[in-house]
């Protein structure tokens, strides 16, 4: 009978969906939750209470703690270029695509609320009230150009960096995961991945911050436009457009980041001796070459 099911049971979810689509949502609600947090601290503090590389190891060790979270669940995508990306190599099906990408941006929408909630206090004094809102504060939630609105980089090269920085995280995801290469002991693919982050951003986070993750961009950019931050989130007073680069670039540079390694390393991976032994070749072993098992 249903009174004597244990109560944790019947809080269980059984519909396979509904659990992807919650825990998606919650781990991109810490992704942005952890990483503003990180960003007003430094911004509000106008750079004494942390700098460029506190931030990087925060957004890094934020991606290695919702993977954790939401892993064994929905596998922590927590990026819907990573949830692409998967798609198009046949590690998940199509039909889930539209449930991880509104998952995923609603959770960084929900993220962004909280953090403004909470420094708001912090947000006014450093406008000078609460009726001002600049870029200022606004960078704390979504990505722009390094000097924006004055920004030296072109749309071009937005794109370009983006594009480069989104293909690195995701074949690095990709090498991380392949059970046939050398990859972390099991339990430990989260705090790869969070150091595969904190290169790229290293690498390629001065441009414009390094996005390569749309959610983590767009839905923060979207509430920063719901709470009175004017037109200068979307465009320069020279009429230059950025937003769209880290919302649709990444979706472009995840899956050829993927592709690339599936095409370049694990495709080439070497047969299981028995099969191979089966077809009649020959099997030519680098001297102390560590065994893979395929």
């Amino acid at each position: 009978m249903a009174r004597d099911t244990p109560f944790k049971e019947r809080l269980h979810i059984g519909n396979w969906w509904m659990r992807v689509f919650l825990s998606e949502l919650f781990g991109t609600f810490m992704l942005v939750f952890i990483t503003d947090g990180a960003v007003a601290r430094t911004v509000l503090s106008r750079g004494a209470a942390g700098g460029a590389l506190s931030l990087n190891i925060g957004a890094s060790l934020a991606v290695t703690v919702c993977i954790y979270m939401t892993g064994g669940v929905s596998g922590g995508h927590i990026n819907p270029a990573v949830t692409l990306s998967m798609c198009s190599l046949g590690r998940l099906r199509w039909l889930a695509l539209p449930v991880y990408w509104f998952a995923q941006f609603i959770g960084a929408f929900l993220g962004a609320a909280v953090v403004y909630g909470i420094y708001l206090d912090g947000i006014n004094s450093f406008e000078g009230g609460p009726s001002n809102r600049s870029l200022a504060t606004a960078v704390i939630f979504a990505t722009y150009p390094n000097g924006y609105p004055e920004s030296f980089l072109s749309v071009p090269g937005g794109v370009m960096d983006q594009l480069v920085g989104s293909a690195l995280l995701v074949g690095g995801i990709f090498a991380i995961f392949d059970k046939h290469n050398i990859k972390p002991p099991a339990g430990l693919e989260p705090i790869a991945v969070g150091l595969l982050l904190l290169v790229v951003n290293i690498a390629y986070g001065y441009n414009a911050g390094a996005a390569v993750n749309p959610a983590r961009d767009f839905s923060p950019r979207l509430f920063t436009a719901c709470a009175g931050y004017g037109k200068d989130i979307w465009v320069t007073p020279s009429g230059d457009h950025f937003w769209w680069i880290p919302l649709f670039v990444p979706l472009v540079g995840g899956p050829i980041g993927g592709w690339v390694y599936y095409l370049t390393i694990e495709v080439h991976h070497p047969h299981k001796i028995s099969s191979r032994k089966a077809k009649g070749e020959s099997l030519h072993l680098i001297r102390d070459a560590p065994a893979v098992e395929i």
